[in-house]
């Protein structure tokens, strides 16, 4: 507990702290805003579709957690009803040996009264290709324009792909996924070997895992290095912090997706 209230107390003194980053390529993080302290994203808003990928939300969520005890963060929960919504795999191509395992978030919005948001994240999963996911498309292409900021992780790319977003943009997605993904968006600046990639206020990240590792450099980037340091050291978690360190680039092929 004595740890928790240190890490507390160091997060509340360099909230408002914020280092620029010395990479200008246009593939790393973009530098962090020079507004004032109350005009950071305070606002996160969580995309849901049936079959998400756990980790793509829980990793990212568990870094602003802690944050979140720091300063004010608000977070909403948006998909297309206010029933629960599932990981579980539906289909018996994927699902081959019908396992009902999997976890449900309950919704705080659906997309036709989210509140104002400041910072989407999208996560990625097999529901990212059912047949269903248009309504999800649709709201990214209408709330992207009132956004500081959209994050996705994995094959969460693919829906701002869809959405049109990303045309002219550069941005990556889960290796494994890589080629199905990319052909969803021909006019993007894909990026094969990047564990994350930040272009203007659009940050996203290759497979599961990358999401945390996307976060904490999106925490460098808007709230301070000495605020991402900290909550990686509350959470014991080891920072891959070089977004060209892909160790998974080398998996690019045809097949099934892992998420």
């Amino acid at each position: 507990m004595r740890f928790t209230k240190s890490v507390i107390w160091v997060l509340a003194a360099s909230a408002t702290a914020v280092k620029a980053l010395s990479n200008n390529s246009s593939t790393s993080q973009p530098p962090p805003q020079s507004t004032a302290d109350d005009d950071l994203p305070s606002n996160f808003g969580l995309l849901l579709f049936p079959e998400f990928q756990s980790l793509d939300v829980f990793g990212p969520l568990d870094a602003l957690n802690l944050f979140s005890l720091a300063r004010r963060l608000n977070l909403s929960i948006i998909a297309e009803t206010m029933d629960p919504v599932s990981t579980q795999v539906r289909s018996s191509q994927i699902n081959k040996f019908g396992s009902t395992f999997g976890e449900s978030i309950m919704p705080t919005h659906t997309f036709k009264n989210a509140p104002p948001i400041d910072v989407l994240l999208i996560p990625g999963g097999y529901g990212t290709d059912s047949p269903t996911i248009g309504p999800a498309v649709e709201f990214i292409k209408k709330i992207y324009p009132s956004l500081q900021y959209v994050l996705t992780v994995c094959t969460g790319s693919q829906l701002l792909a869809q959405a049109g977003i990303l045309d002219g943009r550069h941005a990556t997605t889960n290796k494994q996924a890589y080629n199905r993904v990319t052909k969803h968006g021909p006019n993007v600046k894909w990026v094969p070997e990047a564990r994350w990639v930040a272009d203007g206020n659009i940050w996203t990240s290759s497979g599961v895992s990358a999401g945390i590792d996307l976060m904490f450099a999106f925490l460098d980037a808007v709230y301070g290095t000495v605020v991402s340091n900290q909550v990686s050291e509350g959470m014991e978690y080891v920072r891959n912090v070089d977004w060209r360190n892909d160790p998974f680039a080398h998996y690019i092929k045809d097949g099934e997706p892992m998420s």
